[in-house]
């Protein structure tokens, strides 16, 4: 897939101030064999657009048993849920993509709903990478400041960020993400985009974040698949970051981050700032709930249901009264919580055995939190067990965003920032959704007019009406 340089007079609104560039037109970077394996770093920008107030994305996670897509808004300094949609998945293990016409047809199907309840064409997303052979690169770019009066512009960062791009990555990586993680102007070092700050030369110290390069071409050709654009691309664990501003708090201690999945865990270090690696535990919440569909025939996704919302795992008493009832062959069976937890406790230790002895060479490294997320992250006492076994800091985490209250939509919330954060860098302006559709769809005023009436549509009107429909 290739990516572009960018050519086009752009307007940039950046904290209130209107920054004018040029940025240089170039061919695809398929012509240069380090470029190609450079995923959508670059999309299209269309230049003389002003960022609007209100801007709509849509943010989508291919998981190992679903797809996860929201549409959310970002309106001033809000952010605003409109339609969160999840389908179920069966093309993608978690590790590969074992059968993309599965996978596309449940992308098209969450757009095409989420679209419908929306009134809108969705025709973009951003995607989430898993971190299955994650690698990460640094570079320390530094670059002449063009500007006048060597005032640093984007094209500045801009330029750092392509000497970086140009360095030489392993054959079996796509480069997903270049991220800036501090600047040095005259000596001194911050995290802020230094834009405006006046100095002859600027240092940039860049992470080049790369994943398998076989995975993340076979998820982007399934969103492709499926008729949508992929705006931007970002691993999951750095977007678990973003969301749970995590990346800050591991300036100064560790962070381990275990997004559990049905059958897979996620697992991510962040230290100093930055994502330092990530990788993909073959072992989630299915493998821990697969003994009760093996001794109870409970179907698995409810079998996970019930070890997140009915099993106190790191009780000492546990009751003996039926959580679960359900029928099979005609005959009526039930589940207490002990019943539960006894049944489900040796794959838990599993499962915690396997995080214990990934965790120990960086525990040893200084103060460490773990941060347990994704869709074991409801689970009830597994922090308590992992902390125990540990002996460090472990809390989970559930996002308090309004409409998305759910820990396995962390990642894809996390996208929005990831994305958001990069916009005075890159100066997107792609489109998740049709605007349009979706302005004349909540447009109440406008229907109005096109129903021939062109009463104004304010609460006295139809009060009025009311009455007078009463009356009648």
């Amino acid at each position: 897939m290739p990516a572009y340089i960018i050519m086009r007079f752009c307007i940039l609104q950046y904290k209130s101030v209107k920054l004018i560039y040029f940025i240089r037109v170039g061919n695809e970077c398929s012509t240069n064999k380090k470029c190609d394996t450079i995923l959508m770093l670059n999309p299209k920008v269309t230049g003389g657009q002003l960022v609007s107030e209100k801007q709509i994305y849509t943010a989508l996670e291919i998981s190992d048993q679903e797809v996860r897509l929201i549409v959310g808004e970002f309106f001033n300094t809000r952010f605003n849920i409109i339609k969160v949609e999840r389908a179920g998945c069966q093309g993608f293990d978690g590790e590969k993509v074992t059968d993309p016409d599965a996978v596309a047809a449940s992308v098209r199907k969450a757009a095409e709903h989420a679209g419908k309840m929306i009134a809108s064409t969705i025709k973009g997303v951003i995607l989430a990478i898993p971190s299955m052979g994650m690698r990460r690169y640094s570079f320390k770019s530094t670059v002449p400041v063009e500007g006048i009066d060597h005032t640093i512009t984007v094209q500045d960062i801009r330029n750092a960020m392509k000497r970086a791009q140009n360095m030489e990555i392993d054959k079996n990586s796509a480069l997903i993400q270049t991220v800036n993680v501090k600047y040095t102007v005259d000596g001194i070092t911050t995290r802020r985009i230094p834009i405006g700050d006046r100095c002859n030369s600027l240092t940039v110290d860049i992470d080049l974040l790369c994943a398998q390069r076989h995975l993340a071409y076979d998820l982007v050709g399934c969103v492709e698949k499926a008729g949508l654009k992929v705006m931007d691309i970002f691993l999951d664990v750095y977007a678990v970051g973003k969301e749970a501003a995590l990346i800050e708090q591991s300036v100064n201690k560790q962070i381990i981050i275990l997004k559990m999945e049905r059958n897979s865990t996620s697992f991510g270090l962040l230290r100093k700032g930055r994502l330092f690696t990530g990788t993909v535990l073959p072992a989630g919440l299915g493998n821990i709930a697969g003994v009760l569909t093996d001794q109870y025939g409970i179907e698995p996704r409810s079998a996970a249901e019930l070890i997140k919302y009915s099993a106190r795992l790191d009780s000492k008493v546990l009751s003996d009264n039926p959580v679960h009832i359900w029928s099979n062959n005609d005959e009526t069976h039930t589940i207490s919580e002990k019943e539960l937890v006894e049944a489900v406790m040796p794959n838990v230790n599993i499962w915690l055995d396997l995080v214990q002895k990934t965790c120990e060479p960086i525990l040893k490294a200084g103060e460490t939190a773990v941060i347990i997320t994704g869709e074991g992250g409801e689970t009830h006492g597994l922090s308590q067990l992992l902390c125990e076994k540990l002996q460090t800091e472990v809390r989970t985490y559930v996002p308090d965003t309004l409409g998305a209250r759910n820990a396995c939509l962390t990642a894809c919330l996390g996208l929005f920032y990831a994305y958001k954060d990069r916009l005075p860098i890159t100066g997107y302006t792609d489109e998740s959704i049709d605007m349009d559709a979706f302005i004349k769809a909540v447009s109440y005023r406008e229907k109005k007019n096109e129903g021939n009436n062109t009463r104004e549509d304010t609460l006295t009107s139809k009060l009025k009406g009311l009455f007078l429909e009463n009356k009648k």
